[in-house]
């Protein structure tokens, strides 16, 4: 039985689900502390290190057909240590850095007890898929992370697929694993750019911005169908979609004065 029409709901996993964010910067920290304790770099020069590799991911243009997600990533170490020290290229210590950011990245991915609830529940009553972009083997490892296998019906990746995020045809791809239509599914996402502009792109019933932040985005376009500040807010917002009337979301963003820095956001999700 589907809600108000209604079969399926497709969810990200990146800071929709998991906050990938969060656990990046700890990740970031752990780095930093090993970096001074153990390689006897000062502060400034550690977190220099680490402010360099983020930028590189911002920017990062990725090939598996050409160099393995891995060794692309450990060059990105390299690259920094040597920008910021100069002397030979130490590919020991960028492994170690990559590494054990890796690590605890992944082990701070964690799908909170309440959102597992929740999706159990929801799952009573509509299939649901996740639909994450990026690298194969990078969200291959946080699925597996943070165990949020059980609850889905399918799971698709963008890296294993021909397009990502926001093409129509993995959104349409995604409706033919479950069996469904495009006007009986409804996307749930933090980015206006892959999550709501893919879901108005392959003409699905709704699009759903998580917008934890309540900030004005630096363009009000693409326009989501609804705005909620978490995930958990899902399940009511489903049961009244029909009857909940969206006009006042030009009221909501215009009183909001702050500009959220998307970029920042694309970069936590790497």
């Amino acid at each position: 039985m589907g809600l108000q029409g209604v079969k399926a709901v497709f969810f990200d996993l990146d800071n929709t689900l998991v906050d990938t964010a969060a656990a990046g910067r700890r990740a970031i920290e752990e780095v930093i502390s090993v970096l001074q304790s153990k390689h006897h770099y000062d502060e400034r020069e550690a977190r220099g290190v680490c402010e360099k590799v983020q930028a590189k991911l911002l920017k990062e243009c990725h090939d598996p057909a050409k160099m393995c997600i891995t060794d692309l990533r450990i060059s990105h170490w390299e690259e920094a240590i040597q920008e910021t020290r100069g002397g030979e290229v130490d590919r020991n210590l960028a492994a170690e850095c990559y590494f054990l950011w890796k690590r605890t990245r992944l082990q701070h991915l964690i799908l909170p007890e309440d959102t597992r609830c929740m999706l159990t529940e929801l799952r009573k009553m509509v299939r649901l898929l996740l639909l994450t972009n990026g690298d194969k083997q990078t969200q291959r490892e946080k699925i597996e992370a943070c165990a949020c296998q059980p609850y889905f019906d399918a799971i698709v990746v963008g890296g294993e697929q021909k397009e990502e995020k926001p093409a129509p045809s993995i959104f349409h791809h995604c409706c033919d694993l479950l069996g469904v239509q495009p006007g009986e599914c409804v996307m749930v996402g933090d980015s206006l750019d892959t999550d709501i502009q893919g879901g108005l792109n392959a003409g699905l019933k709704a699009t759903v911005w998580i917008n934890k932040t309540v900030v004005k985005p630096i363009n009000t376009s693409p326009v989501p169908h609804y705005v909620i500040s978490s995930v958990l807010d899902l399940p009511a917002l489903l049961q009244n979609m029909d009857h909940k009337v969206n006009a006042n979301l030009e009221n909501k963003m215009a009183s909001i004065n702050e500009i959220h820095d998307s970029s920042t956001i694309e970069l936590q999700k790497c």
